[in-house]
């Protein structure tokens, strides 16, 4: 059976050079976005096949999606029901406060702990095939937003059993998530580079994510006072959780200048950290035995 050679014109030409990138970083950014638009169809098929692994291999299947921020939430809704802790939220009941409050939580945390998992996952493909590594980040970050998605059928469900009131600013709530997804990105992609080689920061992740939910206003309205009111106000995460619960509840948006400029500082760390991850890549393949 006769096969054709590709023609030149089919060809993909690569040049390494023993240059430093960064002393072209013009080529460097064209370099990193044409294989984020190359690695595209390649991340889809592992989004589809990592779907696949995670929830069909469970006996609760996509309740695993509600279940960790269920159960954060429950608990802290039990406590005030009991009068063990009184937290006043206003016009909002406190349940359903609290439970979108956790929701919005875990998909931050979810885009946090992404890069780290994904990597590790795929460190035998990793050392042993040459593609776009981009693509691994935007599988990750694609199961990032299904999970939110299935989530989105729970929030709805929230704010129409306690009639949590809307508002014209509903149409932010995109834009609020979009900032409090990418600073979880930029953390994560932070983080990315150790957690590849070492095991103890994807165990280290929920630890410190359990115990930075308790000094950000998660379950709790944010105050301006005492020691709670300065972790509020210099926690860089308080502003994206406020923000979008704000949207949420048809409530005015009070830390809109603190959002932006979170958001606009993890956008630019987010870059940093995609570019510092296409530098590091072949100095973590070369210690993992690729």
């Amino acid at each position: 059976m006769a096969t054709s050679c590709p023609s030149p014109a089919e060809l993909t030409e690569r040049t390494y050079s023993p240059e430093p990138l960064l002393g072209h970083p013009g080529k460097l950014l064209k370099a990193l976005v044409d294989d984020l638009l190359a690695g595209r169809e390649l991340a889809w098929r592992l989004f589809v096949r990592d779907l696949s692994a995670q929830y069909r291999q469970t006996c609760f299947g996509y309740l695993w999606a509600f279940l960790p921020p269920l159960v954060a939430s429950l608990t802290f809704i039990f406590l005030n029901s009991q009068g063990i802790v009184e937290i006043d939220t206003g016009a909002v009941p406190y349940a359903a406060f609290a439970m979108m409050g956790t929701l919005l939580w875990q998909g931050f945390v979810d885009a946090v702990t992404s890069p780290v998992q994904t990597l590790s996952a795929a460190k035998p493909m990793l050392a042993k095939i040459n593609f776009p590594r981009e693509a691994i980040l935007l599988a990750g970050f694609y199961m990032v937003l299904f999970n939110f998605a299935i989530r989105m059928v729970l929030l709805v469900g929230v704010m129409l059993w306690w009639h949590v009131p809307v508002s014209g600013g509903l149409a932010f709530f995109p834009v609020a998530l979009a900032g409090l997804l990418l600073c979880g990105s930029a953390i994560g992609l932070a983080l990315a580079p150790i957690g590849t080689l070492y095991g103890d920061v994807s165990k280290s992740i929920p630890i410190f994510a359990q115990f930075l939910m308790l000094l950000t206003p998660v379950v709790y309205p944010a105050r301006t006072d005492g020691l709670a009111g300065w972790l509020a106000t210099w926690n860089p995460i308080s502003p994206l959780i406020v923000t979008a619960r704000e949207t949420l509840s048809g409530q005015d948006l009070t830390l809109l200048l603190p959002f932006a400029i979170v958001t606009i500082a993890s956008g630019l760390i987010t870059l940093a950290g995609l570019i510092a991850f296409r530098l590091a890549m072949p100095h973590l393949i070369a210690r993992m035995g690729g």
